[in-house]
């Protein structure tokens, strides 16, 4: 099945996998940084947990790799997550373009539109309850009109009721340890947000069943 979307472009839905979805899209897709990249960068296993994390773009040992934040930066975020008593397997990561920029350089427009449908679809498949936006270009794609610096460690709400949470990108606080105390202490905001969604969700799913037992009288 295909839906129709944003600037006449057509989103295919109907996958049995992540496999078979992010394989549909490496060949179906414009993005002129699969000219010069090894390889797209993906996820294949739904998170258990129902988090997922979006960065902006692969890096040099991603694209050799074939998977999401296998670097350094990756090494780091797995640390933040075991504070929360998280790790890899239990959530999802990825990025706005699924191919690396040349030398490292931030994805443009342009690239990031030719990947946005890929996204989409990648999204609408896993259904996260929550989104943590890493670095500012994927808190841009969420919530237009913020500011990393300032938006940090705050949560929103998507027009599609999915919750967002702001983070710095683990890379920038390699460039700059400082940020590393207050992504620690960001991660622990999460955890605690993340206390708030499943109350709201079990809420939710109370609610249905009673507007549902309602129904059947």
């Amino acid at each position: 099945m295909k839906v129709k979307v944003k600037d006449n472009c057509f989103m295919k839905t109907d996958f049995e996998t992540l496999k078979e979805l992010h394989q549909h899209y490496a060949v179906h897709n414009k993005c002129k940084l699969k000219e010069s990249a090894t390889q797209p960068v993906y996820e294949i296993d739904p998170p258990s947990s129902g988090i997922l994390f979006i960065g902006e773009a692969p890096g040099r040992n991603e694209d050799l790799q074939g998977r999401p934040f296998v670097g350094a930066a990756g090494k780091f975020l797995d640390e933040l997550l075991q504070i929360i008593g998280l790790t890899r397997e239990e959530v999802y990561v990825t990025n706005i373009v699924k191919y690396k920029p040349p030398n490292n350089r931030d994805p443009s427009d342009e690239e990031k539109k030719a990947c946005r449908v890929w996204l989409n679809s990648e999204l609408l498949f896993v259904n996260p309850k929550v989104i943590v936006t890493l670095g500012r270009h994927a808190l841009a794609r969420f919530v237009p009109s913020t500011n990393i610096s300032t938006e940090h460690g705050q949560s929103f709400t998507h027009s599609t009721g999915i919750s967002v949470f702001a983070m710095y990108h683990p890379a920038a606080a390699l460039y700059n340890p400082n940020l590393k105390d207050t992504m620690k202490e960001d991660f622990l905001k999460l955890k605690e947000f993340l206390k708030t969604v499943d109350k709201k969700i079990k809420k939710d799913k109370e609610k249905k069943e009673e507007i549902n037992e309602i129904l059947k009288m």
